[in-house]
């Protein structure tokens, strides 16, 4: 009688993100011209890995796009709900759009560490220091609330 050794492969195929599918992200990193984001969620379903994808100062707003400032939209860490727009190759990212109402920043934390509260579409406040700081802000759908 000899051991048996099995190798179990997870059935489940890797979801991928696909033009028109609406994402869950974090702001890794902001520059002048764009936000650079992984992508944790396709809808409600999470990935087992991340993928990196691009939102560019353009893509953020759909009205006035050469006013917008992307460090006025979207700060390091803060969760962003965005459209992917197009696909990815080896070299590049993901490019995600947030020009919807329903599409920004749904989750940010400000410089005390606690959850801030939005107060109008571009701006949000913190409870503990009542300071605002300008954010790209969702208007977010029942569909995409979740605990």
């Amino acid at each position: 009688q000899l051991p048996v050794v099995s190798v179990i492969r997870d059935s489940e195929s890797q979801l991928l993100p696909n033009v028109g599918a609406v994402v869950t992200c974090k702001v890794c990193s902001i520059n002048s011209r764009f936000a650079k984001v992984h992508i944790l969620y396709v809808g409600s379903t999470p990935l087992k890995s991340t993928f990196r994808g691009t939102i560019r100062r353009e893509d953020i707003r759909a009205t006035e796009k050469d006013k917008v400032e992307v460090y006025k939209s979207f700060r390091p860490s803060d969760i962003v709900l965005a459209k992917v727009i197009s696909l990815g190759d080896a070299q590049s990212n993901y490019l995600l759009s947030t020009a919807e109402n329903e599409l920004g920043v749904v989750v940010a934390r400000s410089e005390a560490g606690v959850q801030m509260v939005p107060i109008s579409w571009c701006e949000m406040q913190c409870p503990r220091t009542h300071t605002k700081e300008f954010r790209k802000v969702a208007r977010v759908q029942p569909q995409f609330l979740q605990t």
